[in-house]
């Protein structure tokens, strides 16, 4: 598959010396591709480099061939882009909002520009809710109101930054599903620390830790790597406080008077762990960042507000 984007050593360093990105180098094609990280981990500041609002302090990034900062205005044209925070007119309805931003995208033709409102809405379920006012939607359907304001002008490339942030599970669902079919043909790149909006749909990742890229590959490698790294322990009672010292937990059941920790092997074996087989992308990823040295409290993969780019 050919890059559509291609980062090279891009570095980026704010005032007052807070390094957000080093050396990080990508190629991204056609597909969903998944950007994981924690927050705080240089994710927001890689996706507005690409998105030309922001300049990187070292290296180079070019979509479809083109300089995101020489050929700025050309890149725009290719990208839709749906930020953490989407805000519309609340008192206006969602055709309203939609045919402002399509106007203001360059479709000056009524009729077309109807067309294809009518067109995105569609595509992401809200055909039916076009002329209710956005102050009356859920927060699903705002961010699907997000993704059609960012494909009205039919964009090559989606870039979506922490898409699912207080959503609930059926709306989350529903997202990562809408993500996964306009992928088919288009470059979308997706960027959030909540492990599962990647979803079945995403078979390219790469995990950025503290502005460096650390892994590059498929979901299923990531998961092959934490191969014997999870493990489940039977122990009596409520727990043994000794264990957190030597595994990450990340669940726990209790029957008849017995407990079961599943975990991460942290410092050296667990006697009588039992190894699991059916490793979640969630724990092959705690597993990964667990290796190198970090805390399950440091990762943050609930969902919480997703990081800012100031600060970042």
């Amino acid at each position: 598959m050919s890059a559509v984007i291609v980062a090279e050593d891009v570095g980026h360093v704010y005032k007052g010396g807070t390094v957000a990105l080093e050396q990080v180098s990508l190629e991204i094609g056609t597909g969903l591709f998944g950007l994981l990280g924690s927050n705080g981990a240089g994710k927001s500041t890689l996706m507005r480099i690409i998105c030309t609002l922001l300049v990187p302090s070292a290296g180079r990034v070019t979509v479809d061939g083109l300089d995101v900062v020489r050929d700025r205005r050309q890149v725009r044209g290719l990208f839709g882009y749906l930020p953490q925070e989407f805000s519309a007119w609340r008192l206006q309805t969602v055709a309203e909002v939609l045919d402002t931003l399509a106007a203001m995208s360059g479709l000056t033709h009524r009729k077309q520009r109807a067309q294809r409102i009518d067109e995105v809405l569609e595509s992401v379920g809200l055909a039916k809710v076009a002329h209710r006012k956005v102050k009356h939607l859920s927060g699903g359907m705002r961010r699907r109101l997000g993704v059609a304001q960012a494909l009205v002008h039919e964009p090559r490339i989606l870039i979506v930054d922490e898409p699912t942030v207080g959503l609930d599970p059926e709306e989350r669902l529903r997202f990562r599903q809408l993500m996964s079919r306009l992928a088919a043909d288009r470059v979308i790149v997706l960027s959030t620390h909540i492990v599962a909006d990647l979803g079945s749909g995403c078979s390219d990742i790469a995990l950025l830790d503290r502005g460096r890229v650390e892994f590059r590959g498929s979901p299923t490698e990531l998961i092959e790597r934490a191969a014997g790294a999870i493990v489940e322990v039977d122990v009596a009672g409520s727990g043994d406080a000794g264990l957190a010292e030597r595994m990450e937990i990340v669940q726990q059941k209790s029957v008849d008077g017995r407990t079961t920790l599943r975990g991460v092997l942290r410092n050296g074996a667990v006697p009588n762990a039992r190894a699991v087989d059916d490793i979640t992308l969630e724990e092959a990823y705690l597993a990964f960042m667990v290796g190198r040295g970090r805390h399950l409290d440091e990762l943050d993969m609930s969902d919480r507000e997703g990081e800012q780019p100031s600060s970042n």
